[in-house]
C-alpha cells in the first residue's frame, strides 16, 4: 500500500507529538502516551519504536507496580545517538556548536573573524561547523539538521540574508554558499535553516528549558548591534518580511547620535557596544578593558547606555506585554551597572503608572546563546511540523 503525502504529513505530526510529550513529561509510557493523545495503543507502539530505531527515544528499565500484566516501560528522549549542529555568523566572529536533542553541548569552535569580507566568514563558519560534525559523528551520532543566526532579517525559503546595515551586507546567498562548502569537504547537512540570531537566542531559551516557559517571551541581544526574538504561541513572531525583532532601530532620542543605519537616535547607537567604545573613542575591546580597570568615564558611558536600555525595554514591555525579558550578548558581560541601570529605569517607568515591571533575567547560554539557540532551531522545526 501507497501512504500518500497527507498520510506521511499526519504520521509525521503524531511522531513529533509523542516526542514534545516524553519531552515535557520524561518517563511517560506508551500506554500513557495513547491517553494523552487519544492515539491507538497498536499505533503509539508502532511509533514509539520507529523513534527508538531512529535515536529520537530511549527506553528505562520497566516499572514494577505490583499489578499482574505487563510492566510498563518508561521512556525519555535519547541524547546519545543524535546531534544538532548551530552556527552563530557574527560580524566579528564565528562559532559552531554541537548538541543533543535537550541542549546538553557537545563541541564548540569559535573563531574571530580578522576583515570585513563575507565571503571569508562565510568559509570560516562552514569550516567550523565541519569540525564539530565530525567531532559528533566519530561519536557515533546522526546530524539531524543546521541552523544558523544571522546578523538581520532573512529570505527563509531562499535562505538568503537580506541586509546587514551594520556590516554592509545585502542579498547574501548564506544557504548556498554553506551547501557549497560543506559539500565539498564531504559533509552535506540538510536540512539548513537561517533565522535572525536574536530569534535563534529566544529559540534557545524555550526549547531547551528546564520547565515551561510563560510566553510571552522576549530575548534581547545585546552587542555591537541590537536586535530581539519574541516567542509567542508556540512560535516565532517573524513579521510580515522577516524585520520582526529589529528593535535597535527604534528611535529613542530624536536628533541623537547617527545610527549605522542613517537615522539619528536609535537605541543601537545608544545602548550598542558599538555605542559606548565610540562614545569615549576607544575600540570595543579597549572599552571593554578600561572597564576591567575601572575607569570612571567608562563606566558613566556604561551606566548611560544601561539607562536607555531600561527606555528601550520599557517600550517594548507597553508594546508587546511579555511575561518574560532576557537579556543576552556581550554587553551583559560588561559589568553589573548595565543590567542593574536598565531595570532600575524600568520598575521605575512602571511605578509612574502603577504596575509592576516584567521579570528581566539574563540568558544563561552566556556568549554562546546565538549558536546554542540555532540547534534550537533545528529541534524546533521539526517537532512542531506543522
Amino acid at each position: 500500500m501507497t501512504i500518500t503525502g497527507d498520510q506521511k504529513f499526519l504520521k509525521n505530526i503524531n511522531r513529533m507529538a509523542l516526542v514534545r510529550l516524553i519531552r515535557s513529561e520524561p518517563g511517560l509510557s506508551r500506554a500513557d502516551l495513547a491517553t494523552h493523545t487519544g492515539l491507538t495503543k497498536s499505533t503509539v507502539s508502532l511509533l514509539v519504536q520507529e523513534l527508538i530505531d531512529e535515536g529520537w527515544l530511549a527506553e528505562d528499565d520497566a516499572l514494577v507496580t505490583g499489578s499482574i500484566g505487563r510492566r510498563p516501560t518508561p521512556l525519555r528522549l535519547d541524547t546519545t545517538r543524535l546531534a544538532l549542529i548551530g552556527g552563530d555568523l557574527s560580524l566579528d566572529f564565528v562559532e559552531a556548536t554541537a548538541t543533543t536533542l535537550t541542549g546538553e553541548v557537545l563541541e564548540i569552535v569559535t573563531r574571530q573573524n580578522p576583515r570585513n569580507d563575507v565571503d571569508e566568514i562565510l568559509a570560516a563558519l562552514a569550516d567550523a561547523i565541519l569540525t564539530v560534525s565530525r567531532h559528533v559523528q566519530d561519536q557515533g551520532r546522526s546530524i539531524l539538521g543546521l541552523g544558523i543566526g544571522v546578523p538581520g532579517p532573512v529570505h527563509a525559503s531562499s535562505g538568503v540574508l537580506r541586509s546587514s546595515a551594520a556590516a554592509g551586507w545585502k542579498d547574501v546567498p548564506v544557504r548556498a554558499a554553506l551547501e557549497q562548502h560543506l559539500t565539498a569537504g564531504g559533509l552535506p547537512i540538510q536540512p539548513i535553516l537561517l533565522q535572525r540570531r536574536a530569534a535563534c537566542a529566544a529559540l534557545g531559551e524555550v526549547e531547551f528549558a528546564s520547565m515551561q516557559i510563560d510566553e510571552p517571551l522576549l530575548y534581547i541581544h545585546l552587542g555591537l548591534n541590537v536586535g530581539a526574538g519574541m516567542f509567542v504561541r508556540d512560535r516565532l513572531l517573524s513579521g510580515h518580511g522577516g524585520f520582526a525583532g529589529d528593535v535597535g532601530h527604534q528611535q529613542l532620542v530624536p536628533d541623537g547620535p547617527l545610527c549605522t543605519c542613517g537615522r539619528h537616535g536609535c537605541a543601537e547607537a545608544l545602548i550598542s557596544l558599538r555605542a559606548m567604545s565610540e562614545a569615549l573613542g576607544v575600540t570595543p575591546n579597549e572599552f571593554k578593558a578600561r572597564l576591567a580597570v575601572g575607569d570612571s568615564k567608562a563606566h558613566d558611558v556604561l551606566r548611560y547606555a544601561g539607562h536607555y536600555l531600561g527606555v528601550m525595554l520599557h517600550n517594548l514591555w507597553s508594546t508587546f506585554d511579555p511575561a518574560q525579558i532576557v537579556l543576552g550578548g556581550p554587553c551583559c558581560r560588561l559589568g553589573d551597572a548595565y543590567v542593574d541601570a536598565a531595570r532600575n529605569t524600568l520598575n521605575q517607568l512602571a511605578a509612574q503608572a502603577g504596575l509592576s515591571s516584567p521579570n528581566v533575567t539574563v540568558t544563561r547560554f552566556g556568549e554562546h546563546a546565538v549558536s546554542i539557540g540555532a540547534t534550537a532551531l533545528v529541534l524546533h522545526q521539526l517537532v512542531r511540523p506543522v
